[in-house]
């Protein structure tokens, strides 16, 4: 029974050969057409001067709760239980108003994002589009979904460039 389906196999494999054989394949990396897209690198470039001083400030918060924990740690034994306790407190509200001010941060650039998205995904699927439709490809896989693929089959560029047309 193992030989019979064995037999079955090859004998489908040489039959679909030439038919893969006539199919023009493509690869296609839709994050990366998406991201290297002039309109994308225009995103994160405002992203970085619209979030750059919330992020400065978290950076800020972040190096004076270290600063407290650090004074802390040295301390230790030789601070008075006042002392120890305000140093408890003023780092635990540090922590807080980092955490705070982290998610807000990151709803807020998340949200940024997602509106970029909903801006570029229909330019992108415009140029994916006209790219198969001008190549006359037969099928187009992922570039995750490939383990490795010649240069001349992958179509990355060509959307990227189509997709700077576009949105000119």
């Amino acid at each position: 029974m193992r030989k019979l389906t064995q037999i079955a196999m090859m004998a489908t494999a040489l039959l679909a050969a030439p038919a893969f054989a006539e199919m023009k394949i493509a690869v296609l990396n839709y994050q990366m057409a998406l991201l290297e897209s002039d309109a994308a690198k225009k995103y994160a470039v405002e992203a970085e001067k619209k979030f750059g001083p919330e992020l400065s400030k978290l950076k800020g918060l972040e190096s004076s709760a270290k600063s407290i924990q650090d004074k802390l740690i040295k301390g230790e034994g030789k601070l008075s239980a006042a002392d120890q306790q305000k140093l408890e407190h003023e780092f635990k509200q540090k922590a807080r108003d980092f955490q705070f001010q982290s998610k807000e941060l990151n709803e807020a650039k998340a949200i940024s994002d997602r509106e970029m998205l909903s801006k570029l995904k229909p330019k992108l699927d415009q140029a994916v589009e006209e790219v198969l439709k001008k190549g006359g490809y037969d099928i187009v896989l992922e570039r995750g979904a490939v383990v490795d693929v010649k240069p001349q089959h992958d179509i990355t560029r060509n959307v990227i460039e189509r997709m700077n047309q576009l949105a000119r």
